[in-house]
C-alpha cells in the first residue's frame, strides 16, 4: 500500500502533486529530473532558499518574477547588483521579499563567479547517493527532510562561501534537480527518472 493517489487521468502520483495544476506540471516535468549546469544548479539553489520556511508554491508561482528580478539568474550579472538593486529587490512584489535571502543570493552569485566553469555542478553532483542505496518511498512518510548527503553538500557548500543552504535546503535542492529520486514507488513520474 502506497500514499500515491490516481489523478484526472488514471495515473498514480505523488499526493501534493495533485493539489493545484502547477505542482501537476511541476511534479511531472521538472521535480527529480536531473539539473545540470552551473547557472540552472544557481537557480534553484537560490530558490530553495527563498523557499525555506514557505510553501514551494509560492516560490513556484513567483518563478518569473524571480528570474526577472535576478537577471535570469545569470551568475555575472547577479554578482554585479549594487545595494540600490537589493533595495529595488526589496520592493519587488513578484519576487519573496526577504533582505537576508536577497543578500544570500547576490553574496553566492559573487562567490561562484570565482569558481572554474562547472564547478557548482560538480561539487552538487559529487553528493549525489548510489541510486540503489534507498528503497523507493512508498509513502511520504518516508521521504527524508535530511541526510546524511545532504548535511554534507550543505557543508562543503557553506565551506566554500556559499549562504542559506541549510541540511534541509540542500536535501530540497537534490530532490528538485534528480540527485535523488523520492517519487513514490507507485508514481507515474518515477520510472521517468
Amino acid at each position: 500500500m502506497t500514499d500515491a493517489l490516481a489523478g484526472a487521468d488514471g495515473a498514480l502520483r505523488c499526493p501534493w502533486a495533485l493539489s493545484t495544476e502547477d505542482y501537476l506540471a511541476y511534479h511531472d516535468e521538472e521535480w527529480g529530473r536531473p539539473v545540470h549546469g552551473d547557472g540552472a544548479l544557481y537557480e534553484r539553489l537560490c530558490l530553495e532558499a527563498f523557499q525555506s520556511g514557505l510553501s514551494w508554491i509560492t516560490i513556484l508561482r513567483r518563478r518569473e518574477g524571480f528570474r526577472a528580478a535576478f537577471a535570469g539568474f545569470e551568475v555575472a550579472k547577479v554578482a554585479t547588483f549594487t545595494d540600490a538593486d537589493k533595495e529595488r529587490l526589496l520592493a519587488d512584489p513578484g519576487i519573496i521579499r526577504n533582505r537576508a535571502k536577497i543578500e544570500a543570493t547576490v553574496a553566492n552569485a559573487r562567490v561562484l563567479t570565482d569558481w572554474a566553469p562547472g564547478e557548482l555542478d560538480e561539487l552538487i553532483w559529487s553528493f549525489a547517493p548510489a541510486p540503489a542505496g534507498r528503497p523507493a518511498p512508498k509513502r511520504l512518510g518516508d521521504v527524508p527532510a535530511v541526510t546524511d548527503e545532504s548535511t554534507a553538500l550543505s557543508k562543503a557548500l557553506k565551506k566554500r562561501g556559499i549562504r542559506f543552504v541549510g541540511p534541509t535546503t540542500a536535501y530540497a535542492l537534490m530532490q528538485a534537480c534528480g540527485l535523488v529520486n523520492d517519487h513514490l514507488v507507485d508514481c507515474v513520474s518515477r520510472s521517468a527518472q
